[in-house]
């Protein structure tokens, strides 16, 4: 019987993946508003109902994708063998060009469904900017914990500002229309500016 269970919910994380790379796949092209449930089941091979056991609407499923999506480029940086500046250029270049792979329409549908919090069905997609806050501390209290930062590193403004950084960055790029860009621009801070920001709390191990 625990096998079964075991196999029964291997498969299920295999359909609510394969529903999340197809709604992701058609809304990068359309946009949410112009894409339907049944547009997303038919190009899935599932049945409508199959969508309602694991999303109430579809804007959960640009929820879905941003969580999990999120969540792997933080772990991506936690493993990144490096000092601690490249660890932390990596995190935010990554950050910033996961979100242009996935296409400016998704980022905009996941903006604007995020801006208001009291549209977030999902108590994580209500708080999604202080976990975002909260990945961003993490790097640097590690850089604390190994002594490549000083002990008095004023960890939680420094990961509101470069959090700031990065959601700012998003905003602008969805508002010129992807002109420009994203992960350039990131790597453009992260070369230019991000060391001198950092330089103050720097120990020699460190760069």
């Amino acid at each position: 019987m625990p096998e079964k269970m075991t196999n029964r919910k291997l498969a299920a994380l295999e359909t609510r993946k394969k529903l999340l790379e197809t709604a992701k796949g058609i809304i990068r092209e359309k946009g949410l508003v112009n894409t339907s449930i049944e547009e997303i089941t038919k190009a899935c091979g599932v049945s409508n109902g199959t969508f309602y056991t694991y999303f109430k609407r579809k804007e959960d499923v640009v929820f879905a994708i941003s969580h999990d999506m999120f969540r792997e480029i933080y772990e991506e940086a936690q493993r990144y063998d490096g000092p601690f500046m490249d660890r932390l250029a990596f995190y935010m270049i990554t950050f910033s060009g996961h979100i242009e792979r996935d296409g400016l329409k998704l980022c905009q549908e996941w903006v604007r469904n995020t801006v208001d919090p009291d549209l977030a069905e999902n108590p994580y997609d209500r708080e999604k900017l202080r976990m975002d806050n909260e990945s961003m501390k993490g790097m640097i209290q590690e850089g604390v914990e190994r002594g490549e930062l000083k002990k008095d590193t004023p960890i939680d403004a420094l990961a509101a500002a470069l959090t700031d950084v990065l959601y700012g960055e998003m905003l602008c790029w969805d508002m010129s229309g992807g002109a420009y860009g994203f992960e350039a621009r990131t790597k453009t801070f992260c070369t230019l500016f991000l060391p001198a920001m950092m330089k103050p709390y720097l120990n020699g191990n460190a760069e």
